[in-house]
């Protein structure tokens, strides 16, 4: 029996090969969203703020939230949350108030300026949802199918970092 090493190129199964085009799917499919925002910004002009802080309006919605709140609900990573909160505050997009109990940690909510984004994205999607479900492009049971999968595949990813590193 010969062991591969690590150089050699890995044999690829059929799941391999279909594995592989999902991970492009999806980093295809996030790349494409952020341009569709982009242009439904510059078609309604609202071109101060860039697709990530406008997803990032949407999702903080009519919340309260801290950069840290937001980190853990999987929506951003790292330091790129705290520098898009500080960039939207700077803006006038959203209010930020110290905690009174942990003075270190600061929330955030969306001003009025703000909330117009959010509504801006969600009419987006709305529209996107319908389209997609009114032209037959995908079914109530094909959303949640695919739903169901990716969640899957995200605890498997997460449990892969809790557990093996």
């Amino acid at each position: 029996m010969s062991m591969h090493s690590t150089f050699e190129k890995p044999i690829k199964s059929p799941f391999m090969s279909q594995y592989l085009e999902a991970l492009s799917l999806v980093e295809r499919l996030h790349r494409l969203l952020l341009d569709v925002i982009k242009d439904e910004f510059e078609r309604v002009g609202i071109l101060e703020i860039n697709a990530v802080q406008a997803l990032l309006l949407f999702n903080v919605g009519e919340n309260e939230v801290t950069a840290g709140e937001l980190k853990s609900r999987g929506y951003y990573q790292g330091s790129n949350v705290s520098y898009n909160l500080k960039k939207l505050v700077d803006m006038g997009y959203m209010h930020h108030q110290r905690c009174e109990i942990d003075r270190r940690s600061v929330r955030v909510k969306l001003t009025d300026k703000g909330n117009h984004v959010r509504v801006t994205v969600a009419d987006l999607f709305t529209r996107h949802a319908e389209g997609l479900q009114g032209k037959g492009v995908i079914s109530s049971e094909g959303i949640e199918d695919i739903n169901s999968s990716l969640r899957r595949v995200e605890r498997y990813w997460a449990d892969q970092i809790r557990y093996i590193y």
